[in-house]
């Protein structure tokens, strides 16, 4: 061991006359073990939000979207089929959008009708956990459901959310009506197109908007219910790598030509995801300012260590110790305060972001109040993820500023003279 770093941790642990240091000492590396731990756990939910809403939104929504310009698609077959060939693609589905009114007893609410193919539909898109029912059900024909009467039989079949099942108030196998904002045109003119169907299925996806405003329902009842013959409004597309997703789009659009084209998740969803990466950022910077703080700290410590050990560095210079050694002293004991309280950080900061639902469910048992209230936030639930990769950044950053911390009062150190230091001794 290097005599300059022995020096330096026995300086730590010496008994001081002035306790006052070492009460500064145990500060500032609380300050730097509390900064590196808000931080860790900081961006490891706002990593873990933006990692769990992406994987939701990708599970209820598909990679691709392909629509057809200012019309609906009416050779869906053929361009699926043309779709298998291109590099990247796993699976694809038609689809059909609307909106439309749900209504059931006298409970009313606006929807987002989407009509898909319950046999393509799961290899493209995910609809998170199923409570109640099956997509299988959504076509009367080949359904057995046991116990239900022929009236109820002979309806289609329609999925909705957790949600709105609840702001309806309904249960599975029980009907709901349907109205089209699209009428038919009677001796008494427009009319509301209104259809009733049997809930067969209750699904929950983990986010409030999309359980509270979506129904599914078959791609022939869509096409029947909205009379679109044999159109659809697009094909939904799974691809293998969701990061290449521009790249295939583009790949699409030039197999195919005009008039079709390609979204992506990313287009899709831009807004939405650079919101999360910019606030990241912004958390990282005021948060490292906690971490700042507490490092500036280190220089008032060694100043007054310094300031205390002027005798001490003037015998050691007596004896040949260079100006290098000494400053090198009182850098290792700078750093050192620094890396007990990174480690210590990144051990707390580690151990909470990853036991963050437990954590944040003793908080709110403890105190009777929601972290995320369902109806207010995208999730229900504290997500966490730790990228190490960010932990080895936070360590790096906090170590630099604790060395540059030490250089101004090191520097003093080694600018000392021993004769005047040890004049009136």
């Amino acid at each position: 061991m290097p005599y300059e770093l022995f020096i330096s941790l026995r300086y730590l642990r010496a008994k001081r006359k002035q306790v006052f240091v070492s009460i500064i000492t145990f500060l500032s590396m609380a300050g730097i073990l509390v900064g590196v731990a808000a931080l860790i756990i900081v961006l490891g939910v706002m990593q873990g939000f933006e990692l769990d809403l992406r994987n939701k939104i990708l599970g209820i929504n598909a990679h691709i979207v392909l629509m057809e310009d200012g019309a609906l698609m009416s050779q869906y077959q053929r361009v699926k089929q043309a779709l298998s060939g291109i590099d990247g693609v796993e699976a694809s589905t038609p689809f059909i959008y609307s909106q439309a009114m749900i209504k059931a007893r006298d409970n009313a609410s606006g929807v987002v009708l989407r009509g898909l193919s319950p046999e393509d539909a799961p290899r493209v898109i995910h609809f998170g956990e199923m409570r109640e029912g099956s997509l299988k059900n959504l076509s009367a024909h080949g359904r057995h459901i046991p116990g239900l009467d022929k009236d109820s039989a002979s309806l289609p079949g329609i999925v909705i959310g957790k949600e709105l099942a609840k702001n309806l108030g309904v249960f599975m196998l029980e009907p709901v009506s349907v109205m089209s904002p699209t009428g038919v045109s009677t001796p008494f003119g427009m009319m509301p197109r209104v259809k009733r169907f049997l809930v067969v299925g209750i699904f929950d996806s983990g986010l409030y908007e999309y359980d509270s405003t979506l129904a599914f329902l078959s791609l022939e009842d869509s096409q029947e219910f909205l009379n679109l013959g044999e159109r659809v409004t697009g094909l939904d597309i799974r691809i293998r790598d969701i990061y290449q997703a521009p790249v295939v789009a583009k790949a699409i659009e030039r197999k195919l030509g005009f008039p079709y084209w390609a979204r992506t998740w990313m287009d899709m969803n831009k807004n939405l995801f650079s919101a999360l990466r910019l606030e990241r950022r912004v958390m990282f910077i005021i948060l490292s300012l906690i971490v700042l703080v507490a490092a500036f700290n280190i220089i008032s410590i060694l100043i007054m260590v310094v300031m205390e050990k002027n005798k001490d560095i003037a015998i050691l210079k007596s004896m040949g110790a260079t100006s290098g050694s000494i400053m090198r002293i009182f850098v290792f004991q700078g750093l050192t305060i620094g890396a007990i309280g990174t480690l210590l950080g990144c051990l707390l900061g580690v151990a909470v972001a990853l036991n963050i639902e437990q954590v944040s469910l003793f908080i709110e048992n403890l105190f009777g109040f929601k972290f995320l209230p369902g109806d207010v936030y995208y999730l229900s639930e504290l997500p966490s993820h730790v990228d190490y990769t960010n932990v080895l950044i936070i360590v790096i950053v906090t170590m630099v500023l604790c060395f540059l911390s030490t250089l101004y009062p090191s520097w003093r150190a080694s600018r000392l003279d021993p004769v005047e230091a040890l004049r009136y001794e």
